[in-house]
């Protein structure tokens, strides 16, 4: 059954703004927490107006995933998953993953999620909330290691382009 949108435009207005407020914030102190609590009211709301067997699965997965990243960025977590599974990267969500320190890997993650919603979803409130989330994920990762973007982005621009067209 579809959820209400009596409220959504305002209610993913207000999002985007609080999204680019994290942004901004998180940016001017070189920190990418203030990005990633301020970007979890999108995911906890993505979470309320997905419906789809798969997009439901996704959003819960990234509410797990950003809850993960704040507290590695507040404890200060440091754990290279490219060590521990013995590789560069990881197959995830039909996206070759650059493997690192695990503070680079959740904002991936989040990345990914986001594009599987945008792409598995007919509604335009939960792509409007996914790509907000693509964006300050985008951010994050640049916050955290800038020098991964310069790597990254071709990559999945590349496997973008491969999958979808």
């Amino acid at each position: 059954m579809a959820k209400p949108t009596t409220y959504a435009t305002p209610i993913c207005i207000g999002l985007s703004i609080l999204a680019m407020i994290g942004i901004i914030l998180g940016w001017l102190n070189h920190n990418a927490l203030i990005l990633i609590i301020l970007l979890l009211p999108a995911v906890i709301y993505e979470i309320y107006r997905t419906e789809g067997e798969s997009t439901k699965w996704a959003s819960w997965v990234m509410l797990i995933v950003i809850l993960a990243e704040i507290w590695f960025i507040w404890k200060n977590v440091s754990f290279d998953l490219a060590n521990y599974f013995g590789t560069s990267e990881q197959y995830v969500g039909g996206f070759w993953v650059p493997l690192g320190d695990i503070k680079i890997i959740a904002p991936i993650v989040m990345a990914v999620l986001s594009g599987i919603l945008f792409f598995r979803t007919n509604g335009k409130y939960t792509k409007w909330l996914a790509v907000i989330i693509f964006v300050s994920a985008g951010v994050a990762v640049y916050i955290i290691n800038p020098e991964i973007i310069k790597t990254m982005l071709p990559v999945i621009i590349q496997q973008g382009l491969n999958r979808y067209y």
